[in-house]
């Protein structure tokens, strides 16, 4: 955040999300109201992009539906966002894919899988196990 004054007035709004990155392909769950009843709608796709900070942070997941792209921008701190679940993560080297709307078939929705490390609470960590090298005396 630029400004810590915008950034403590904006804490206690925010979400708490789960970690995701561009590239994942994530399940959006958004509430729709129709009439006086509410229902959850999932919006399933690839995040393509990410912008903003704080408040203002929006998401972009674009799928395929009938051979034709799709691409819905969300606001990350949304009421309305019911939540959001990461289905695999996918192993990227750009900040925005939008590449992938010149994309058709299978080429448009798959990605490699990024491996993620497991954390186990408790274990050393790997700086542990191999500490650095000591310089050599001169």
């Amino acid at each position: 955040m630029k400004n810590k004054l915008m950034a403590a007035v904006e804490e206690p709004g925010l979400k708490k999300i789960p970690v995701f990155e561009i590239g994942d392909q994530v399940d959006v769950h958004q509430k729709i109201l129709e009439g006086e009843k509410e229902r959850t709608q999932v919006f399933s796709g690839i995040v393509i992009a990410r912008k903003g900070e704080g408040m203002r942070a929006m998401f972009t997941v674009r799928r395929i539906v009938q051979s034709e792209g799709v691409e819905r921008t969300f606001p990350l701190n949304s009421p309305k966002i019911a939540k959001i679940e990461v289905k695999r993560s996918g192993k990227v080297r750009r900040a925005k894919l939008y590449y992938l709307r010149d994309r058709v078939g299978k080429g448009a929705t798959r990605l490699r899988e990024r491996k993620r490390k497991v954390v186990v609470p408790g274990a050393p960590e790997a700086a542990a196990v191999n500490p650095p090298a000591t310089p050599a005396p001169e």
